[in-house]
């Protein structure tokens, strides 16, 4: 299934020219000269998968859906269904995670041997997906909470804004009726805050300006000539 995120709009393009922009401006310090910053999607997004790509030069990965360590292919890297049909996500992918894991779930110790044998991965799967289905989602993620095993439930985005993780990160704001994720990353000196929901009124229109070095009077004259809404 495609992510709900777009990886070429927001990873390819945006994280890209964000990138670029501010790559630019420390050159623009040092230089005292600006330049064209050329961000394509397409490109962005090839560039995403640059590690794929040295895995298949190196004959670590096969050119097919499904097959591989981090597309599902490896029952140790996958999501399962649970007792009350919802979802676990499991990413075990190191050997000491990966025997925690089976020390909890419990797997067969001939698997935690065999864990990148991919002659064994058919039937650890089916081992893995049997077990996870004697108990609800909550009950895993209860027994995995403080555990080194890499597994975690797999929530809705209601939920999510309450997991207690996020609550006590304070990882949502609420701004105006909307709550929300609060801005990324955040600074030691020089603190974040959400931006605020426009204002119907010329003083707000006037403040969002100002923000931007422009005078009242300079926004009262773009308000006369239609630049800006009255």
């Amino acid at each position: 299934m495609p992510p709900l995120n777009l990886v070429a709009d927001y990873g390819g393009g945006t994280m890209v020219l964000v990138s670029g922009v501010l790559a630019a401006l420390v050159a623009r310090g040092r230089t005292g000269q600006g330049q064209v910053v050329d961000a394509a999607m397409a490109e962005g997004a090839a560039m995403l998968s640059t590690p794929l790509h040295a895995y298949m030069a190196a004959g670590l990965w096969r050119d097919a859906r499904g097959d591989n360590l981090l597309d599902g292919g490896a029952p140790f890297y996958d999501t399962y269904e649970t007792a009350d049909r919802r979802h676990v996500a499991v990413g075990c992918l190191e050997p000491q995670f990966f025997a925690e894991f089976a020390r909890l779930l419990p797997l067969g110790q001939r698997f935690v041997t065999r864990q990148y044998d991919r002659a064994s991965w058919e039937d650890m799967r089916t081992a893995i997906a049997a077990r996870f289905l004697q108990r609800t989602r909550d009950e895993w993620a209860g027994l995995f909470a403080d555990a080194d095993a890499c597994v975690a439930p797999v929530l809705t985005l209601a939920e999510a804004k309450d997991h207690p993780h996020n609550r006590a990160r304070g990882a949502f704001a609420t701004v105006g009726n909307l709550e929300r994720p609060a801005p990324v990353p955040r600074f030691s000196r020089t603190p974040t805050s959400a931006a605020q929901p426009p204002g119907e009124s010329r003083g707000s229109l006037a403040a969002a300006l100002a923000r931007f070095g422009l005078s009242p009077q300079e926004t009262e004259a773009l308000a006369r000539r239609g630049i800006v809404g009255q």
